[in-house]
């Protein structure tokens, strides 16, 4: 059985509420999805949105006409005659994805029409379309509604358009109200009822059914299934790329072209360009979902892979992790100093399992990137080296002028001095600390994400959490830091970015290849 992949990500998902790519984000997450995740097809845009649109649609397409991937690049439009028509085809496109309403009620409500106008407005649109050379798909919107409320009405309109040239009917659930169990009851009848026919289903996650739904549907015969990156999209999304590959290829043994370890790198470059943060236990991207926490599942691994599942990280470009706190245990920590290449006494690590179990009690979030910190301080012993220290630094902001920070970093018993001006007091003293390393001919990391973490309540003396996602070498870490002061957190995670990779302890941390 073969299932087409269509991602909607650069239409449906940029209807996200604060969610807008620019021209090359669209085209750069085009590029992955085509030829390195190589999903069958990709919807990038609304037809007249904005001029920014048109020229994003215009990139795409030059881009994969080179490619041999145009046909695979589909725009939403409007049953308007040839205005919609005319701007894909000036885009470049060739792929019209045409919006026909699927329900009476939107017939009657929005267009103020009767079904047969509204059949006479798309055979129109259609015989312009091949005329012009644009491939028609056509959604029936609201189509949910149309078999719960007017099914007679949804039998009419594919009735009067069986025979037309269109090559998908796509069924989307536009408002997220159905449940699996009438997806299987509307997506068979559809099937049977039309054998001949190319059906999509397009689901939304309003009830959190979506992926539930795309099973559903996968079952009756349906052909195609619409995905976000992400689960992106309005409301609360559509059915997420990464969760709809995971239960085609396992639990419905469906064979795809799709490559499920470029499925982190899309992930990770949607975040990044929507600004969305991927949830830390989201299915398959999430950052905690291939994170042992327990003690006791990390001894069964230990003993047998007692909890491993089909889903096995490597698949995703992954690594498995063993989390630190007040619920892991000597196991997880044996796991994690395995790594670190530390051996402790049975005493040494009772101490140090203390500590630990004692910061996750306090709500502090532990990671392996900390465990040598913290046995150096619960052994007073140098199980971490830093060979790399900031002396001293001065941060000066004042109104008007850009931020200057000046530093004393001291490298392998050399100290160093640099002043640099940046966009603020951390940029700053980023690019004092890039001017000692480029005057040595050193290579440095790029901070590719920073957030911070402020515990509600608001109290000004509370401890703040700087997490930085550096990429160094094709691998992607993270590091933490942890003060009162958010600069000050940012600038004691940075210093342990330093040190890492001055001691050439990188393989511990990398939570993926890219």
């Amino acid at each position: 059985m073969k299932v087409e992949l269509m991602d909607t990500t650069l239409r449906d998902g940029e209807q996200t509420t604060g969610v807008s790519f620019n021209e090359s984000e669209k085209l750069a997450i085009a590029h992955i999805l085509l030829e390195e995740v190589k999903v069958d097809r990709i919807e990038v845009a609304s037809a007249r949105v904005s001029d920014g649109e048109f020229r994003a649609v215009k990139k795409i397409s030059e881009w994969a006409a080179k490619k041999g991937f145009l046909h695979k690049v589909e725009v939403l439009g409007f049953v308007d005659g040839t205005t919609s028509l005319e701007w894909i085809q000036e885009a470049g496109a060739c792929v019209i994805n045409l919006l026909t309403k699927g329900s009476l009620k939107h017939v009657k409500g929005q267009l103020r029409k009767t079904p047969q106008e509204h059949v006479n407005d798309i055979k129109m649109t259609i015989q312009k379309a091949i005329e012009m050379g644009i491939e028609v798909n056509i959604y029936l919107e609201d189509w949910s509604n149309g078999m719960i409320d007017s099914p007679d009405y949804v039998f009419f309109l594919v009735d009067s358009l069986r025979e037309q040239p269109i090559k998908r009917f796509m069924l989307p659930d536009t408002l997220g109200i159905l449940n699996p169990d009438q997806v299987k009851e509307f997506c068979t009848t559809m099937v049977d009822r039309y054998p001949e026919l190319h059906f999509d289903f397009h689901a939304h996650n309003d009830y959190d059914f979506a992926v539930a739904n795309v099973h559903a549907a996968t079952k009756t015969g349906i052909k195609g299934i619409h995905t976000t990156v992400n689960g992106l999209g309005e409301r609360a999304g559509n059915a997420s790329l990464a969760s709809v590959i995971g239960i085609l290829h396992d639990h419905l043994k469906i064979d795809t072209n799709l490559d499920e370890s470029k499925l982190t790198r899309i992930s990770n470059m949607v975040e990044s360009f929507s600004g969305i943060r991927i949830p830390a236990n989201k299915p398959l991207t999430g950052e905690h979902v291939f994170t042992q926490c327990s003690g006791v599942h990390a001894d069964g691994d230990n003993k047998d892979n007692l909890y491993f599942n089909n889903l096995m990280p490597e698949r995703f470009g992954r690594v498995r992790q063993y989390a630190l706190g007040k619920t892991s245990g000597k196991a997880n920590i044996l796991k994690n100093l395995e790594e670190l290449g530390i051996e402790l006494t049975p005493a040494e690590m009772k101490k140090v399992t203390k500590r630990v179990i004692e910061l996750g009690d306090k709500k502090e979030s532990v990671t392996a990137i900390d465990l040598p910190y913290i046995i150096s301080d619960v052994l007073k012993s140098s199980a971490i080296h830093e060979k790399i220290k900031i002396k001293n630094y001065s941060l000066s902001l004042t109104h008007g002028l850009k931020p200057v920070a000046t530093i004393s970093l001291r490298m392998n018993k050399e100290t160093y001095q640099q002043t640099a001006v940046g966009d603020g007091q951390y940029d700053a003293f980023m690019k004092a600390i890039w001017k000692i390393y480029d005057r040595l001919g050193k290579p440095h990391p790029t901070l590719t994400d920073y957030y911070v973490t402020i515990p509600p309540g608001g109290k000004t003396d509370a401890l703040v959490e700087a997490m930085i996602t550096w990429k160094f070498k094709g691998n992607e870490f993270k590091t933490r830091g942890l003060d009162a002061d958010q600069t000050e957190a940012a600038i004691k995670g940075t210093v342990k970015m330093l040190n890492l990779i001055e001691n050439g302890n990188l393989k511990i941390i990398t939570k993926t290849k890219i």
